[in-house]
């Protein structure tokens, strides 16, 4: 496989597709199914790792990811805010199904005190929990309401205790029939941070993006369904970089295809373009920029982790 691609990080799937086919030189993957769709500058993409040759070529779970993405976050009114949360909710009711009978735990990950890192918390204070209404005073509840409740957990740095311990014993102990787990996630390219939603049913791997991994919240590890939503709030320098090389020599490459009609100096400029995109180019990258813990986020972040918050609340509300 292309160490190149390897390398670089990113929980998107669809980035991690296109990457693969980009550097393979290919069209499909084998075991690899894409369907994508645009509305009004809302594009919705689907991507299904149907074997374990798909989840070895793009290093994803086996499943389904599905990522929404909008052109114009910052333009939003409220009609399109609606839209965008019908969407997700429809997205999210497609992966937890219409039992609702089914008792859903939602678990906020992330630092709050870190502000690209704080996704999680903040989407769990819009949460609608009902478990305890149910338990309590089951009379002030319509008859159909699920039982929902929620929990921001926190990070090691600060518990002591890691977020899969935490959430497995609060799944043992009040035995909730899935859960739906929020992350920041990390992108592949500046342009999608805070405007670019990833849903799955394949769970998470917290701190997997900036390579801080800890132990995987999936319903291997839980024994029950584990719904994952994330949105891309930072990017490494190194791959943001290695993009930019891409660009530049994919440009290159169109404007010198006539460059010399001798055969030692096109041999010169196919040996450049070979060195160039050596698979261990993001590994060269690095080290020359000494940028192993770089992590990029763009200055609105702020207000970007707000708005995101509460469309992904909204659309758990709506959905659940």
């Amino acid at each position: 496989m292309n160490k190149k691609y390897l390398n670089f990080r990113t929980d998107m799937a669809d980035e991690r597709v296109d990457t693969y086919k980009r550097v393979n030189n290919l069209s499909e993957i084998d075991g690899i199914k894409v369907d994508s769709n645009s509305n009004d500058g809302i594009i919705t993409t689907i991507v299904d790792v149907l074997n374990e040759n798909g989840s070895k070529s793009v290093q994803k779970e086996i499943g389904k990811y599905i990522t929404i993405e909008i052109t114009d976050m910052n333009s939003l009114d409220q009609e399109k805010n609606k839209e965008i949360i019908n969407i997700l909710s429809n997205q999210i009711r497609s992966l937890i199904g219409n039992n609702y009978e089914d008792s859903i735990l939602v678990v906020g990950l992330g630092n709050e005190g870190v502000t690209p890192d704080s996704l999680g918390p903040k989407v769990i204070k819009g949460i609608d929990v009902t478990r305890h209404l149910l338990n309590f005073a089951k009379e002030l509840v319509e008859s159909d309401t699920r039982s929902v409740s929620a929990i921001s957990p926190g990070v090691l740095g600060t518990t002591g205790i890691e977020t899969s311990e935490i959430v497995m014993a609060i799944v043992e102990k009040i035995k909730p029939n899935m859960l739906i787990v929020i992350d920041s996630l990390a992108s592949s390219s500046i342009h999608r941070i805070g405007n670019t939603i990833q849903l799955s049913n394949t769970g998470i791997t917290p701190g997997a993006g900036v390579r801080n991994k800890r132990e995987g919240i999936n319903q291997k590890v839980l024994g029950i369904p584990v719904i994952a939503i994330g949105v891309p709030t930072v990017v490494d320098m190194a791959t943001i970089t290695n993009e930019a090389i891409d660009k530049m020599l994919s440009s290159a490459k169109e404007e010198i295809t006539d460059f010399s009609n001798k055969l030692t100096e096109k041999k010169k400029v196919e040996s450049i373009f070979e060195f160039l995109e050596r698979d261990t180019r993001y590994d060269m990258i690095a080290n020359i920029l000494n940028t192993e813990n770089y992590i990029v986020t763009p200055k609105e972040v702020d207000e970007l982790i707000v708005n995101m918050s509460n469309i992904i609340s909204a659309g758990i509300n709506e959905a659940v």
